[in-house]
């Protein structure tokens, strides 16, 4: 099988797996009690039975699931994710186009440290095997998988912002490009990072000491090769293949911890506003939120296949 072949049958898989956390979504949201018509007739005591019935009629509340769901649906596969109830004259489209250029902002921060720290510390740990700078890196991999990012966001709050004044607590109103801005992203870009560079180190460790003690490397060794050139060209490439792998899933606790990290660091993105929504019972909003993160992870399982088999050849003709 062909790059091209496998890049497409992995695209066309992804059809089916987007189509099926849309159904379970939509379905669990509307398990759950409470709409956003009744946050607007709890807050507004005047709206009598009938006013709320030609509400629930107006936006197919009252309608059957299954009808709903293929209303919705129908609307998505349009562009249309619906408008914002409790928000007069605003689209879910509108808020998603706002908030969306944080998150991924966040999110490239988060991946930048963890790569930045994991890749380094990986290869001098296995490089460095059974050594003080072995035992430091792993302990504070430990230490990284183990502190919450909300805690750890904090301290980096008090210290960083309270105690050293180097960074804003609240993020600056200039653009998202702005270096104001870039400098307010490294304290939640790092909190949001540190656990996915804790466990890619871990695996990046475990990866090269592995490579390390193959034949491939002893022969490489004895062809009179630097040992520079050996462990960065030879070793390192196989490592990240394991590497890759691991990132792809990892995507999955970045993507949930930037929930936190938003609300903690007031950022203005998806994660907090999928708070907000869950707070007013937003539908739309809170599939529609759900659905790009799926996306997101898909994609980014996509992506890794792909590196994958760029890495490794021998994957396309599985």
């Amino acid at each position: 099988m062909g790059l091209r072949r496998f890049i497409l049958k992995r695209v066309l898989l992804t059809i089916p797996i987007l189509f099926g956390v849309s159904v379970v979504t939509f379905g669990l949201v509307h398990l759950t009690p409470g709409d956003p018509i009744d946050v607007l007739v709890s807050f507004n005591p005047d709206v009598g039975p009938a006013q709320e019935a030609q509400l629930r009629e107006r936006y197919g509340y009252d309608l059957p699931i299954w009808e709903q769901y293929i209303r919705w649906i129908g609307n998505v596969l349009q562009g249309d994710f619906g408008p914002v109830i409790t928000r007069a004259g605003v689209s879910v489209n509108d808020v998603i186009a706002a908030r969306l250029p944080e998150t991924i902002a966040l999110g490239l921060f988060g991946w930048a440290f963890a790569i930045i720290i994991a890749i380094p510390t990986g290869i001098y740990a296995a490089v460095r095997k059974g050594e003080l700078g072995d035992h430091v890196s792993r302990f504070a991999a430990l230490s990284g998988i183990s502190i919450p990012n909300f805690w750890l966001g904090l301290m980096l709050i008090l210290f960083g912002a309270l105690v050293f004044n180097i960074w804003p607590v609240l993020p600056p109103r200039e653009s998202l490009l702005d270096p104001k801005t870039l400098w307010f992203l490294v304290m939640p870009g790092l909190t949001i990072g540190t656990a996915s560079a804790s466990t890619m180190m871990r695996i990046m460790r475990s990866s090269m000491a592995e490579e390390i003690n193959k034949e491939y490397v002893t022969a490489a060794r004895a062809k009179g090769l630097p040992e520079r050139t050996v462990v960065l060209k030879h070793v390192l490439r196989n490592s990240l293949i394991s590497v890759t792998t691991v990132a792809a899933f990892l995507t999955a606790n970045i993507v949930a911890g930037s929930v936190v990290v938003e609300v903690v660091f007031s950022w203005p993105g998806l994660g907090r506003e999928f708070v907000t929504a869950i707070t007013s019972r937003e539908i739309n909003l809170i599939l529609a939120i759900t659905l790009f993160t799926g996306f997101a992870l898909v994609l980014a399982n996509l992506l890794a296949d792909i590196v994958y088999a760029v890495l490794d050849p021998r994957i396309r003709y599985d």
